[in-house]
């Protein structure tokens, strides 16, 4: 028995199996006290649920006390061990497998260190302490692809173009895919963005509303800030005023970028936009 494994009543399993597993893997080994393999398996899996620290818990239940559960996930022979994630069994084997399988089994389903900072470092709103997570994990994972390009994407968010740019350059050419182009592209947006004068912009736009070269070269200042809602707005203005050549420069450009925006909230309202001035 350590921290990391417990045994689990019928009655408990909903709560202490299914729901827990939508917070962190639950390997599950239906056992019973007459099951000589069970015996020699059970203290395997406490030292691995121990080993692992954290990574998965062990939920340990007796199968003849819990017969509607063993039926309920098909168990017919014991031991029978099943891994949970989110609700779901991902995975699952039966018998007293030895060590080196087991963790073969489980290193399959369950993240690593830097999978575990990559995915908290989804859930921080803070462009800078983002990246402080994924530079973490890039490091530990030794510069795995995906990891790398999450801090990329970061590291835009946070104006740090130099570090952005040099992250990109880590990436082998062989595995710089469509998401790679994308950064690519925004941070050629931001580097590329035109050094101007917003208030003369804005004053020119506010004297003659189809002063389209305005609203591109203003659209284009913002996007390279950021400010994504304010840069299709431009464009959006654009497609809605004019019916020839600028329109189709602005939808062109508003699909290019929908594909940079890093706020989806913004691409989907711009987006229904579009589609309400094109119809």
């Amino acid at each position: 028995m350590n921290d990391f494994s417990f045994d689990v009543r019928e009655s408990e399993f909903d709560t202490a199996v299914l729901a827990l597993s939508h917070r962190v893997p639950v390997l599950v080994d239906f056992w019973a006290p007459w099951c000589g393999p069970c015996r020699t398996l059970k203290p395997l899996l406490e030292k691995l649920a121990a080993d692992y620290g954290g990574r998965f818990v062990l939920a340990k239940i007796n199968s003849d006390e819990a017969q509607a559960v063993a039926a309920r996930f098909a168990v017919r022979s014991i031991p029978a061990v099943k891994l949970f994630i989110n609700g779901e069994v991902v995975d699952a084997f039966d018998g007293a497998l030895p060590e080196g399988q087991v963790r073969a089994f489980l290193d399959r389903h369950l993240p690593d260190e830097a999978e575990r900072l990559r995915r908290a470092a989804a859930g921080v709103a803070d462009p800078l302490e983002r990246a402080e997570l994924l530079r973490q994990a890039a490091s530990l994972s030794g510069g795995r692809t995906a990891i790398v390009l999450e801090l990329v994407s970061a590291l835009l968010d946070a104006g740090l173009t130099d570090d952005a740019a040099a992250g990109l350059d880590t990436v082998a050419p062989a595995e710089r895919d469509g998401q790679w182009d994308a950064l690519k592209s925004r941070l050629g947006l931001i580097t590329d963005a035109p050094n101007v004068d917003e208030a003369a912009l804005l004053a020119s736009i506010a004297a003659n509303a189809r002063d389209f070269e305005a609203r591109f070269t203003l659209a284009a200042a913002k996007a390279g800030n950021g400010a994504w809602p304010d840069a299709f707005a431009q464009l959006l203005e654009v497609v809605l005023r004019d019916r020839a050549d600028a329109r189709g420069r602005a939808r062109e450009k508003l699909v290019e970028w929908f594909a940079l925006c890093p706020d989806a909230r913004a691409v989907a309202d711009a987006r229904r936009q579009l589609s309400m001035y094109l119809n």
